[in-house]
């Protein structure tokens, strides 16, 4: 788009969401008025695929945004709003006739989701298991039922959550379903970072592995720490000579220990 002889330097950038648990694809908008929660058709490397805005349209300079940025195609219409409604029901029934399968043929798997693409070219299957596991004989069941090219994809126990989704053991709907679009790798060093007991039922969440709030944090904490003297260092406070035991990093303050055994805490403001 050119004003007046110069090319124009911004592009429309909206958020855009394929599934619910999914993550943000960002999406040129073009000339499109998109509001958020609209739904919206996406030509995308699997085919045309309807989307939910979840940001409002953001005017983001060239430089910003990535080679190859794809556009959003059009509003959704009535029609594909119907399709889309179908092809929700046809989930379900393809949930149902799957999990009755992998029982009949005592397969050790557990269906956790499955996802029709909007043209129904493909529905995808996903999965949860300890090992591989042999489907074809499955694959053969389903392409007989539903005539249409199938796909059963293995995941693990965080993306299982990210689907399920659940309470968390804070009384809040688990990160990973809820506020965090990736899911980041998590690890002991990131609790330890965040001076929390290493004990396996504190820093697991309900998929068995370390919380995803620990990766969530683990920023914030490395900033408020990075003035802090480490465990272990010998300082000079204003009672003499002393060893520092604990980091506070909330309240910005360290706990130290005297020589003559005495603990304190000291701001480190004051240091």
């Amino acid at each position: 788009m050119y004003v007046t002889g110069i090319p124009n330097l911004y592009r429309n950038i909206i958020g855009v969401k394929f599934r619910e648990e999914g993550k943000v694809y960002h999406l040129n908008a073009l000339y499109l008025s998109i509001k958020k929660n609209d739904q919206v058709i996406v030509n995308t490397d699997n085919g045309m695929a309807i989307g939910t805005a979840v940001t409002e349209i953001k005017s983001v300079p060239l430089y910003k945004l990535p080679i190859g940025l794809k556009p959003v195609t059009r509003l959704a219409t009535e029609e594909d709003l119907k399709a889309q409604k179908n092809n929700v029901i046809l989930e379900k029934e393809a949930f149902q006739f799957c999990r009755e399968r992998i029982k009949a043929r005592e397969l050790p798997m557990k269906l956790v989701d499955v996802n029709c693409y909007f043209d129904r070219s493909r529905i995808v299957f996903y999965f949860t298991a300890d090992n591989r596991v042999d489907f074809r004989e499955l694959v053969k069941d389903l392409v007989q039922k539903f005539k249409t090219r199938i796909e059963l994809r293995q995941i693990d126990a965080r993306q299982e959550a990210r689907i399920i989704k659940g309470i968390a053991v804070c009384g809040r709907e688990v990160c990973c379903a809820n506020m965090l679009p990736y899911i980041e790798r998590v690890s002991v060093k990131m609790a330890k970072q965040q001076s929390i007991a290493l004990n396996p039922e504190r820093i697991s969440g309900l998929c068995g592995r370390l919380m995803c709030c620990l990766a969530f944090e683990f920023d914030s904490y490395v900033d408020m720490k990075k003035d802090m003297p480490k465990c272990g260092k010998r300082i000079q406070t204003q009672e003499g000579h002393a060893k520092v035991i604990r980091q506070n990093a909330l309240k910005g303050e360290i706990a130290v220990e005297l020589e003559d055994g005495k603990e304190i805490s000291i701001n480190i403001k004051d240091l």
